[in-house]
């Protein structure tokens, strides 16, 4: 009896979830390249906070892993669903960005002899962000983020831009600075794949965070368009082309820009921009609409005021 109850009471220390629980599932963008595709609400003890996209690519020397997720089993998860489409091991973690879920897992797959990369600022960001991100996410998945432990990537990207070989595959890093500081972008040259980190959303309506810069945002999307890629993993939402990324994330950075931030510049009151552009036809049928606008513009406000 004693033998049964051990491991279900351990399961219950973790407050494990309900059977409906999120699993991570790989699916093929193109070639070698895959898009694990999360949930697009908020981060839960049922999804392990994978509330965003992660994303890997699969060479003869090892996988490459496009972010780690939030805690040390949802890096697991991320792992198991790796593993149902190749034998080869995660030797390599890519860090886009600084946000919990982009990085916490990052010492499951350190452990494991993983090389862990990110630019520069992006891993200063990770380590100023530490405890907040450690709090939050404790709050949202409770004991089920025993055992996560904070790695800041270690291997760090000097320069605004890096290129990285690795496995016998090119990825180039390229910051957007748009909803962390330090956050980036990675290309796939030669499968013209990029993984946007946090710079694009679609199917919900992007955040914009306190630290989070509108305007670096709108410049740094009308880069990734020069690059004409064919496909782009979002960092929430369904793996897309640059046609539906322009209509949910650049549209909306250049309405940000163009009329609340003209608004903000032209000394306009804060509350009656708000009010004039409550409701956008063009963006209401997006996930986090009624959560986000409001906020999001009140901070794009803000940002554009004090230049």
């Amino acid at each position: 009896m004693r033998i049964l109850l051990a491991p279900l009471f351990f399961v219950l220390a973790l407050g494990a979830p309900a059977a409906h629980a999120f699993q991570p599932r790989a699916e093929k963008v193109v070639d070698n390249v895959y898009a694990i595709v999360g949930p697009l609400g908020q981060r839960s003890a049922e999804n392990d906070g994978l509330n965003a996209n992660f994303g890997f690519v699969v060479t003869p020397k090892g996988v490459i892993l496009i972010d780690s997720g939030a805690s040390l089993l949802g890096a697991k998860k991320i792992e198991s669903a790796i593993g149902k489409v190749t034998k080869q091991p995660v030797r390599w973690v890519v860090n886009t960005g600084s946000q919990d879920h982009r990085w916490l897992g990052n010492d499951y797959f350190a452990g494991k002899g993983a090389e862990v990369i990110a630019m520069r600022r992006t891993a200063a960001t990770q380590a100023e962000y530490v405890g907040p991100h450690m709090t939050g996410m404790t709050r949202f998945l409770g004991k089920r983020m025993q055992g996560t432990k904070p790695l800041p990537a270690p291997k760090t990207l000097a320069g605004a831009a890096a290129t990285l070989e690795r496995g016998g595959e090119t990825l180039e890093l390229t910051y957007t600075d748009a909803h962390f500081p330090g956050d980036a972008w990675v290309w796939l040259p030669k499968q013209r794949v990029v993984f946007s980190g946090d710079l694009v959303y679609v199917d919900r309506l992007l955040g914009v965070l306190p630290w989070s810069s509108v305007k670096n945002g709108r410049q740094a999307f009308k880069a990734l368009a020069e690059l004409k890629p064919a496909r782009i993993v979002p960092g929430h939402g369904r793996v897309c082309d640059l046609a539906q990324a322009q209509r949910e994330t650049g549209d909306y950075y250049d309405f940000l820009a163009e009329k609340v931030g003209a608004a903000a510049r032209e000394m306009e009151p804060l509350s009656e921009t708000l009010d004039r552009y409550a409701d956008l036809p063009a963006f209401r049928h997006l996930d986090n609409y009624e959560g986000l606008h409001r906020a999001n513009m009140n901070r794009a406000f803000v940002e554009f005021e004090s230049q």
